[in-house]
């Protein structure tokens, strides 16, 4: 049976791509088929470098999917409308990834986050995982604001009847500050979910076989065995 987990983040440019990316490797190198979806990239102009292709690059998976991509650096109802393109509706876009059924794990990366809007009628990550009926991951910064952004997204989360796994750090400093060290203590107690891991805030910038070691000492084994078990949906 196939699952289907959500990456979202309380912000962006918090490390969603790069967390996409290592569970994606840890999901293949436990012999898992997986496929990775990031549905619509803004800020990709012609010729450029986009997320899905930093997946690929970073995780070793091929079966990297999108369904737009535009060139200006926003949300994506407001860059498909400067564009004057119409995103297809959040419905559609989980029918797309329903067709996606044949692997055993299935990663959807949102664009900024939870309540960004995804299509040109307003439909928003969260609408698309209450489509999916799939659990999200929440992305987060190390520092401060994290443990406000953090709890208010697992919230919103809950709030719309969704299952919420758990908070990964996706950029964890070589020297943390004392901020960063307390919020990743707290952050359980804020967002009544466990911290997943951490990721080095180099991660992005390794090449595969040291991003995959990265990945294997940076994810908890419970986010991993979740994935493996085939229990990442459960509430």
């Amino acid at each position: 049976m196939t699952r289907t987990i959500v990456i979202t983040g309380t912000d962006t440019e918090v490390g969603k791509t790069v967390v996409t990316a290592a569970l994606a490797a840890a999901a293949d190198g436990r012999g898992l088929s997986v496929a990775a979806v990031k549905p619509v990239q803004t800020g990709v102009g012609p010729g450029d470098t986009g997320d899905v292709d930093e997946i690929r690059r970073l995780s070793g998976v091929d079966d990297v999917h999108e369904f737009a991509r535009l060139a200006e650096p926003l949300a994506p109802a407001t860059a498909a409308e400067r564009a004057g393109v119409a995103l297809p509706a959040v419905a559609e876009m989980a029918e797309s990834i329903r067709y996606l059924a044949g692997r055993d794990l299935v990663l959807v990366e949102g664009a900024g986050g939870l309540l960004v809007e995804l299509d040109s009628r307003g439909g928003t990550i969260a609408d698309l995982a209450g489509h999916l009926g799939a659990p999200v991951l929440v992305v987060a910064r190390a520092g401060l604001g994290t443990l406000n952004a953090a709890g208010l997204t697992c919230q919103a989360i809950r709030s719309a009847g969704l299952a919420c796994l758990g908070v990964v750090i996706g950029s964890w400093p070589a020297q943390p500050d004392l901020a960063s060290l307390c919020n990743l203590a707290d952050l359980p107690r804020y967002t009544g979910v466990p911290v997943l891991g951490r990721l080095p805030e180099d991660a992005g910038r390794l090449g595969q076989e040291a991003f995959r070691e990265v990945t294997r000492q940076g994810l908890a084994q419970e986010l991993v065995e979740d994935m493996v078990a085939g229990n990442a949906g459960r509430a």
